[in-house]
C-alpha cells in the first residue's frame, strides 16, 4: 500500500473516533484551526488543548480543609498533527516556531508515522498548600491568579498568530501558479523570500522582546523517536 494511501487510512480512522476526552469535544478558542488542518489532504490532529488554567479555590479557607498538595497551573495551547511528509511537518514546524511555540518538535514512528507536537514553555505551576497546611495568603493567591490570568492571553495571542501563518504557509505551498516557490533558511525557521499581500498579523519570526525572556529559540529541529 503506497504511503498516501495509509495516510488516508490512518486519517480517516483516527477522525472517525469517538473522542473519548473529559470535554467531548474540540474547544471552541481553536475550532477553526483544528477544522482548517484536517481539510488539508496532508494534515490531521490527533489531540488538542487551546489552554487551560487549573485552580482549586481561591478562597483560603477553602484550601486551608484541602488534605494534600494544592496546585494552580497553567497549560499552555498544545497540538499534535500528523502529516503526510517530513517536508509538510517542517512547515509546521517553522510556522509554530515563529508564533512563538519553541517546544515543538517532531516525532518519527517505526511505521512511519510523522507527528507534528506544537508545544510552547509558557506555562506556570505553583503550589499553594502542603500536606493541607496553606502555605500562601490571600494576596499572593491573587497575585498568581492574575499571573495565570495574563499568560492566557499571551497564550490566545500565539493561537491567533500561528492559524494567520498557518494559513499564509499552505497558502504559498498550495499553489500552483507554476512559480517556484522559495525559502530562505535561517536555522530552525524558513522564511518566505516573495511576499503575499500584508496581512494584519506578521509571520516573522518573534524577537526576544516578544518571548519570554528565560527562553532560548531552539537551534535546530527536534525529531524525536517513537518507542512504542
Amino acid at each position: 500500500m503506497a504511503l498516501s494511501e495509509e495516510f488516508r487510512k490512518w486519517k480517516q480512522q483516527c477522525l472517525n473516533k469517538t473522542d473519548f476526552s473529559k470535554k467531548g469535544s474540540v474547544d471552541a478558542d481553536i475550532a477553526e484551526l483544528v477544522q482548517y488542518l484536517n481539510a488539508h489532504d496532508h494534515f490531521f490532529t490527533t489531540s488538542s488543548c487551546s489552554g487551560r488554567i487549573i485552580l482549586i479555590d481561591t478562597q483560603v479557607a477553602a484550601l486551608q480543609n484541602a488534605y494534600g498538595d494544592a496546585v494552580l497551573k497553567f497549560e499552555a495551547f498544545v497540538l499534535h498533527v500528523q502529516c503526510q511528509r517530513l517536508e509538510d511537518a517542517q512547515i509546521l514546524h517553522s510556522v509554530a516556531i515563529n508564533a512563538g511555540f519553541r517546544n515543538s518538535g517532531i516525532t518519527v514512528g517505526r511505521k512511519g508515522k510523522i507527528v507534528m507536537a506544537v508545544r510552547s514553555t509558557h506555562c506556570l505551576e505553583v503550589p499553594l498548600s502542603k500536606k493541607g497546611r496553606l502555605m500562601v495568603n490571600d494576596e499572593y493567591i491573587d497575585y498568581i491568579v492574575q499571573i495565570a490570568n495574563q499568560k492566557m492571553e499571551e497564550n490566545k495571542h500565539r493561537i491567533d498568530r500561528f492559524y494567520s501563518c498557518l494559513q499564509s504557509a499552505l497558502s504559498v505551498t498550495d499553489c500552483v501558479s507554476g512559480t517556484a516557490v522559495e525559502f530562505q533558511k535561517t536555522g530552525p525557521v524558513y522564511t518566505r523570500r516573495r511576499k503575499k499581500n500584508k496581512e494584519t498579523r506578521s509571520c516573522k519570526p518573534l524577537s526576544s522582546d516578544d518571548s519570554e525572556s528565560d527562553v532560548e529559540l531552539q537551534t535546530g529541529l527536534m525529531f524525536f523517536s517513537e518507542t512504542h
